[in-house]
């Protein structure tokens, strides 16, 4: 159905952020004197209804000043994104085009996140691929990488070989829980090096040479999209993970992989921008 609720004061908008757990938020920086605020104030309720598993809020400025300067809002109207209480985005500014984009980027299946990662507490963070900067070594032209991010998307295919490198940046730090691969039992990956945090991207040569976080070692039932757990401990500040594939359960040539999910957190970061007015208001000494 879709609901715009109107928060009434910082325990309510905590409340709110928590009780949205891994879905998707928007919110709505807006003031009843802003011409543009009015002027998007209804688009904003037809996305409320058009992204129904989003959590859609609105905060008044002049009501909620304390909201608005502790996320950093100097103009209106400002748009907020959060997943897990952690801001992932914001669009400044009366730009309906920008904003659904910013939403649907953001949104994605539809489906309760926190259901479809299968991890209490974690999401599936392809939303937070930086998809431009992914690398994929022996992927088939036909076959890439980026066909399995997506279930029913197309499939990941090695080309000369069985093995694969695959190098993922994310957008911001992340935690990482654990993996989810839909895999033929004769073709999935079997033995995986997982490295983290590396400077440029691996080659061959260097995944065999370098130390990983983790090995991991997939079973055929593993291959079913199920959570496999990593050693979370070791994987809590993550800007960019790669992962060394280095043979499959057929032991034949081609390694196949329907569907690859990383399942985590993103980090809660503080960004200096977003205090820029909080000691005092515009025109005023600091």
């Amino acid at each position: 159905m879709g609901h715009v609720k109107a928060i009434e004061n910082e325990g309510h908008f905590q409340t709110e952020l928590q009780n949205a757990g891994t879905k998707l938020v928007v919110v709505d920086f807006f003031a009843n004197w802003c011409v543009p605020c009015q002027r998007i104030s209804p688009k904003f309720a037809e996305m409320s209804r058009k992204y129904p598993n989003a959590v859609f809020l609105k905060v008044d400025v002049d009501q909620c000043p304390d909201i608005s300067s502790s996320n950093g809002v100097t103009a209106m109207p400002t748009f907020i994104l959060f997943r897990n209480k952690t801001k992932v985005d914001r669009v400044q500014g009366a730009n309906e085009a920008v904003l659904e984009a910013k939403i649907q980027h953001h949104y994605g299946s539809g489906e309760d996140t926190e259901d479809d990662a299968g991890v209490q507490g974690h999401m599936d963070l392809t939303t937070f691929i930086v998809k431009q900067q992914c690398v994929c070594l022996n992927e088939s032209d036909e076959h890439p990488f980026v066909h399995c991010l997506s279930s029913g998307g197309g499939y990941l295919e090695s080309d000369v070989d069985e093995q694969l490198i695959i190098s993922i940046s994310f957008t911001q730090a992340v935690k990482v829980h654990s993996l989810k691969v839909k895999a033929p039992q004769d073709k999935g990956p079997k033995t995986i090096k997982i490295f983290i945090n590396q400077s440029r991207n691996l080659d061959f040569d260097m995944a065999d040479s370098y130390q990983p976080v983790q090995v991991i070692e997939l079973t055929p039932e593993d291959l079913d999209g199920t959570p496999v757990n990593l050693r979370y401990v070791k994987f809590q500040n993550v800007q960019n993970i790669h992962f060394f594939i280095q043979n499959n359960h057929g032991g034949g040539e081609v390694t196949v992989i329907d569907h690859f999910v990383i399942v985590g957190s993103p980090i809660s970061t503080t960004n200096m921008s977003d205090f820029k007015r909080v000691a005092g208001r515009k025109g005023e000494s600091h």
